[in-house]
């Protein structure tokens, strides 16, 4: 039901929001704020994205839990598909998702409403706890019997152009 208000309230907030601005500073100062706004929003989201790559990166090497940096991450993803989506309303939003502040307040609103039950990662987890099973009578060594191939195969000899060089494969 949330999501329907959504989509119905979004567009709507936004044809509101581009009539009263339109109206008060015309229709290219209109539009030109628009465009700016998804230029500097790209340039932003990109900025702070690999920023939020790097935590990300950092969190997987020390092992750390990295929930944090996944979802400062993909609100910088809505961020940036929020300041894409022309309008004033959105872009408001998308702005507000690439302070980091923000993020922090969200991700803790959200943290205390979603409720992990198990979370294992790394060397610590149970896959590494326990030595690998063994099926009774196996071992990790390989039998197998060999012989030694002779110049029997060496027998037939393709003229060699003189770019060849050994190969290291053959005798020459």
């Amino acid at each position: 039901m949330w999501l329907f208000l959504a989509f119905l309230a979004v567009p709507l907030i936004e044809i509101a929001l581009f009539i009263q601005v339109g109206s008060a500073i015309g229709l290219w100062p209109t539009l030109g704020v628009v465009v700016l706004t998804a230029v500097l929003g790209t340039w932003l989201v990109r900025t702070q994205g690999m920023m939020a790559i790097g935590n990300l990166r950092r969190s997987f090497s020390e092992l750390d839990d990295p929930t944090e940096p996944l979802a400062h991450g993909a609100m910088i993803l809505l961020a940036g598909a929020l300041l894409l989506t022309p309008g004033f309303f959105t872009d408001a939003v998308g702005f507000a998702l690439l302070m980091p502040p923000v993020r922090r307040a969200a991700f803790e609103y959200l943290r205390k409403r979603v409720h992990v039950h198990r979370f294992e990662m790394g060397s610590r987890g149970p896959a590494n706890r326990h030595p690998p099973r063994q099926r009774p009578g196996h071992s990790d060594i390989i039998e197998g019997d060999y012989h030694e191939v002779g110049d029997e195969f060496h027998e037939i000899e393709t003229p060699k152009k003189p770019t060849h060089r050994p190969s290291g494969w053959t005798k020459h």
